[in-house]
């Protein structure tokens, strides 16, 4: 990074850090602050989030989604920037967007979080075999046991049981009482249980 670019980067935090200081006080100015860092950033950093999110408490959920798409165009090589905007689309009840948004960053980065909530945007729409493959992936990149969970619901409700039950053991094995909580969720799935 430059010189002008560290410059750039150092004005960005400050501003940051000034809107967050004045958020609660005069939101307003935090916007405008923070429209000013997002700017000036070189790269991906904390102003496109914190707008987002600043946007979100104000109950401006199309506003937040501008921010995240102005973050995506000003970056469009920053998986954070497509995770941001995927996460906004949501907010905004634009799941096709959400599920394009969460694709590019994929496409980017492998990232937990990204096919974590890709898969669960999936599943929402009952697209149960792509949505275990998201979930598999999601659990491969990181994402822990409830991938896993999430991997065998999938999987349940797609048809496919005996590699859900083979998912499920595999959850089960993060757990000191994994057989009990096997035993559960398969009782639950038994009965038809739709995953939330």
């Amino acid at each position: 990074m430059g010189a002008l670019a560290r410059l750039r980067a150092g004005l960005a935090r400050a501003l940051v850090r000034a809107a967050r200081s004045r958020e609660r006080r005069n939101a307003p100015l935090a916007d405008r602050l923070l429209r000013w860092a997002l700017r000036l950033e070189p790269q991906m950093g904390d102003a496109a989030p914190t707008l987002v999110a600043l946007r979100r408490v104000g109950g401006d959920r199309l506003g937040a989604l501008d921010a995240a798409r102005e973050a995506t165009a000003r970056f469009p090589q920053a998986d954070d920037a497509w995770c941001l905007l995927g996460e906004a689309c949501q907010g905004a009840f634009k799941m096709t967007e959400a599920m394009d948004a969460f694709a590019r960053a994929l496409g980017l980065a492998e990232r937990a979080d990204a096919a974590l909530r890709f898969g669960l945007l999936l599943r929402r729409e009952s697209r149960f075999t792509e949505a275990a493959a998201m979930f598999a992936r999601a659990f491969a990149a990181g994402a822990g046991p409830e991938a896993l969970y999430e991997n065998a619901a999938a999987l349940w409700h797609g048809g496919d049981t005996e590699q859900a039950l083979r998912a499920l053991e595999m959850w089960g094995t993060h757990f000191a009482d994994g057989p009990a909580r096997v035993a559960d969720a398969r009782r639950d799935l038994e009965r038809g249980a739709k995953p939330a």
